[in-house]
């Protein structure tokens, strides 16, 4: 096992040791029934299950049934028909290729700023440095006076809240509560004037900066342990990067109507669980931007068909921006520690020092 893949292996074992133990447990089939939960990991039955499978996109457990909870109505998943597809397109437009553009200045300047210490042989965290890229640029997006920094800071939380209050057990109340009183804070943020309607502003919010944090210092010391850094700035490094770190490695979903998936009955009612990281074969190949995994593969990561990140394009544009700017200095990894709270698979804190020369 390299050492970059044992080190985003700890992300895992630290803050999500259960979950990483089953899906390791079952990653040799394509699908598998424990209880009312059908796990997923293989590639077609995967994309089977976003494409042919009719979903419940509000029930509980769900993504869309965390979003409903966060914010209630008009957060996407809860529409329908035209009412959907047009929510869909306005979110697509603003996170376009035109939009990603508009929005670009925003994380550079913060690049700009932040890592400037390395050249001065300083430290950087950048796990902090991340959360604030999410925050302005999510701020830019929503077109929010908000402090970026707060914001970030709510949007984490309600995220990390939210995947409690989901989870089985004792204390699931005083979760739900904390769950509410952080969805509270958001909404306060993202639509103060009118917290009727803020579903898809929350939405939005915690999607995107909850997987920027876990996401981009995840790929930073993957590349800073295999020694990428020559391939810093192609957008082929950044592909392999998120396809073996996976930002979101678990898809959960609901089955609206009995179906066949990778040769499993599935009822409707049962919980899907799509594991994203196995379709896209994160588990068993390195990131190799000399020879990448194809194009759809590395896709997958990002959902597929109707079901599709419409913030893929983001993602990749500020992680190539990042690797970019770090690869000056090919950083080493001085210090990590994974976070046990966040409802991603993430780093507390990453920090990083220019290397020897």
């Amino acid at each position: 096992m390299s050492a970059a893949r044992a080190r985003d292996r700890r992300v895992y074992l630290r803050g999500h040791p259960v979950l990483f133990a089953l899906l390791a447990a079952t990653r040799r089939r394509a699908a598998v029934r424990l209880g009312g939960n059908v796990l997923v990991h293989d590639r077609d039955a995967y994309l089977a299950a976003l494409t042919r499978v009719p979903l419940n996109r509000t029930a509980a457990g769900t993504t869309g049934g965390a979003a409903d909870r966060l914010a209630g109505s008009g957060a996407l998943f809860d529409q329908h028909g035209d009412a959907h597809r047009q929510t869909r397109r306005n979110t697509a437009e603003r996170l376009g290729a035109a939009g990603v553009e508009r929005l670009r200045p925003v994380w550079t300047a913060v690049l700009a700023e932040r890592l400037a210490a390395l050249a001065a042989g300083d430290p950087v965290d950048l796990v902090p440095l991340a959360a604030e890229i999410g925050g302005r640029t999510t701020a830019a997006l929503l077109d929010l006076d908000a402090d970026p920094l707060e914001l970030a800071s709510a949007a984490r939380e309600a995220g990390a809240t939210a995947a409690r209050a989901h989870l089985p057990g004792p204390g699931r109340r005083r979760a739900e509560r904390r769950a509410e009183a952080a969805a509270d804070r958001l909404i306060r943020l993202v639509a103060p004037d009118d917290p009727g309607h803020a579903g898809l502003a929350v939405m939005l919010a915690v999607a995107a900066i909850n997987t920027t944090v876990a996401g981009l210092p995840r790929a930073a010391a993957w590349a800073a342990d295999d020694d990428l850094w020559p391939y810093a700035g192609l957008p082929v490094l950044a592909d392999e990067l998120l396809r073996v770190t996976a930002p979101s490695p678990l898809l959960p979903r609901v089955a609206a109507a009995d179906a066949t998936v990778g040769g499993c009955p599935v009822r409707a009612g049962d919980r899907l669980l799509l594991i994203a990281r196995h379709a896209a074969d994160a588990h068993r190949r390195d990131p190799d931007p000399a020879d990448p995994a194809p194009a759809q593969t590395a896709q997958l990561v990002f959902g597929a068909g109707p079901h599709a990140c419409p913030g893929a394009r983001l993602a990749r544009a500020q992680l190539t921006d990042l690797l970019a700017a770090l690869a000056p200095h090919r950083p080493v990894v001085v210090r990590a520690g994974a976070d046990r709270r966040s409802a991603l698979p993430a780093w507390r804190s990453l920090v990083v020092r220019r290397r020897p020369s």
